[in-house]
């Protein structure tokens, strides 16, 4: 099988309990799929087949193991997994060979890997939330131009700044608190601060 000498050292320097998972798996994998090309990728083993398939990766008390399109695939686990996609990889926490599936059914998972890859399926990618339209209400920046230092400010703002202070003035349950948070928010904008720069350290 062909591999890859920087594989070779990942595994020689993990934990000593990691280096047979990882090299079951690795043996698993070349097994399904003989003319998989071993890479790195993200500073963890990968393998390609017609494009990214699967790789593993060891921590410091466990393993994982993921598949490149595993929202597609068929087993119910790993579309679950693959929308969590935390470090507990697409099989789960592995602490050792025992925790892994059954060798026929990686087998399947790989083979139904490399279909994926055969077709030329590609994982959609969801669509970035774009923000609506930031709408300030007539009244509120009529009081802000009173204040011309703080309209200044308020003017100089990024849209995300100016968003801020708008939905946090129009989020006021009553009219007196809605009026109370304007008056703060023109103080504040008068001395150039943003809605948060409680949190900021340049104004710390």
């Amino acid at each position: 099988m062909p591999t890859n000498p920087a594989i070779d050292q990942y595994i020689n320097k993990v934990k000593p309990f990691a280096q047979p998972i990882l090299t079951h798996l690795r043996k698993l994998v070349h097994q399904a799929c003989p003319t998989a090309e071993e890479t790195i990728k993200w500073g963890m083993p990968s393998f390609e087949y017609k494009g990214l398939m699967c790789g593993f990766a060891a921590f410091k008390q466990h393993c994982t193991f993921g598949f490149w399109k595993a929202s597609l695939m068929s087993d119910p686990m790993l579309m679950q997994n693959a929308k969590t996609e935390d470090s507990m990889g697409h099989l789960g926490r592995i602490t050792s060979i025992k925790d892994l599936p059954s060798d026929k059914k990686i087998l399947d998972y790989i083979k139904e890997a490399m279909k994926l890859n055969d077709d030329g399926i590609k994982v959609v990618k969801a669509k970035p939330i774009t923000q609506k339209e930031l709408i300030i209400p007539a009244e509120i920046i009529a009081v802000i131009k009173k204040n011309k230092r703080a309209f200044a400010t308020f003017e100089n703002f990024s849209t995300s700044n100016k968003r801020e202070y708008i939905d946090w003035i129009n989020e006021a349950k009553t009219e007196a608190t809605k009026e109370k948070r304007l008056m703060q928010a023109i103080e504040w904008m008068q001395e150039g601060k943003p809605r948060n720069w409680k949190y900021m350290k340049e104004y710390k």
